[in-house]
C-alpha cells in the first residue's frame, strides 16, 4: 500500500475542506495578477518576467502559512501519536504531507498560466524556452520552501511558531543575495552559492545547469530528511 499518496490526497482534501486554502490561493492569484497587470496598463506590456519576479516573494508568507500546521496541528491534537502507531513510516508522513503541501503550490502556478494566455491573445512575442525555465524555477523554489516549512511545522506543536521559524530560514535564504555587498570578498562564492535568489535567477534565465537543480533537490531533501529524524525522536520520547 502506497502511505504517501494517502497521506498527500488526504492532505490535500482537508486543504480545500475548509476557506483557508481558498483565502490563500485567491490571495495569491490576486497579488500576483497585481503585479502581471500594472505593467500592461500603465506601459503596455504583457510579459511573464514580472509574475516570476514576484513569485518568490508571496512564497515568503505563502508556503509558510500553508505548512505550518501540517504536523504541529497533529502534535497538538495528538493525533500524531496515534498516526505513529500505524504501520507507516515515519518518511511515509513527511512525504505524503510534502507531496500535499507542493501539490497546492502547483496548482496556485498553473492558474496563474492564465496570464499567458493573456499575453498569447493579445499577440505578444512569447519565449516559451524562458516561461517554461520560470515555472521551472518556481516549482522548485516551492519544493524546498515547502520542505522547509515542514521541518518547521515538526519542530512544535504551535502552528505559528512553526510559521515563524519556516518564515525566518525562507527569509534568510531569500535576502543572502541583497546581503553579498556586506561580506568579505572570500566568502562571497560561498554564500552566493546558499542563495536560492541566485539559482533561481540562472533557472529563470535559461541557464538549466545541473548545480541549480543539485541546489534545490539537495535543500529538499535534506529539510525532509531532518523532519524524518525528528518525528523519530519524538517516537522514542
Amino acid at each position: 500500500m502506497n502511505y504517501r499518496s494517502i497521506i498527500a490526497k488526504s492532505e490535500l482534501k482537508s486543504y480545500f475542506a475548509s476557506p483557508a486554502a481558498y483565502i490563500l490561493l485567491v490571495a495569491f492569484l490576486l497579488i500576483s495578477g497585481w503585479f502581471f497587470s500594472s505593467p500592461l496598463f500603465i506601459n503596455n506590456v504583457a510579459e511573464m518576467r514580472s509574475l516570476f519576479g514576484i513569485v518568490p516573494i508571496i512564497y515568503l508568507f505563502f508556503i509558510p502559512a500553508i505548512t505550518m500546521g501540517l504536523i504541529a496541528k497533529e502534535n497538538s491534537n495528538g493525533t500524531m501519536e496515534l498516526l505513529l502507531t500505524y504501520p507507516i513510516k515515519d518518511s511515509d508522513i513527511v512525504w505524503g504531507k510534502f507531496w500535499a503541501s507542493f501539490g497546492l503550490i502547483a496548482i496556485g502556478l498553473v492558474f496563474t498560466l492564465i496570464h499567458l494566455l493573456t499575453i498569447m491573445i493579445l499577440g505578444q512575442n512569447i519565449d516559451y524556452g524562458a516561461i517554461f525555465c520560470g515555472y521551472l524555477g518556481l516549482l522548485l523554489l516551492g519544493a524546498a520552501y515547502s520542505a522547509i516549512g515542514i521541518f518547521a511545522s515538526s519542530l512544535t506543536n504551535n502552528q505559528i511558531v512553526a510559521f515563524i521559524i519556516s518564515f525566518f530560514i525562507v527569509f534568510i535564504l531569500y535576502i543572502i543575495q541583497f546581503s553579498l555587498h556586506f561580506i568579505p570578498s572570500f566568502l562571497v562564492g560561498f554564500f552566493q552559492y546558499l542563495s536560492v535568489g541566485y539559482h533561481l535567477s540562472n533557472i529563470s534565465r535559461g541557464v538549466v545547469d545541473t548545480r541549480n537543480l543539485v541546489y534545490f533537490l539537495s535543500l529538499t531533501f535534506l529539510f525532509l530528511k531532518l523532519a524524518v529524524h525528528i518525528l523519530e525522536a519524538r517516537k522514542w520520547k
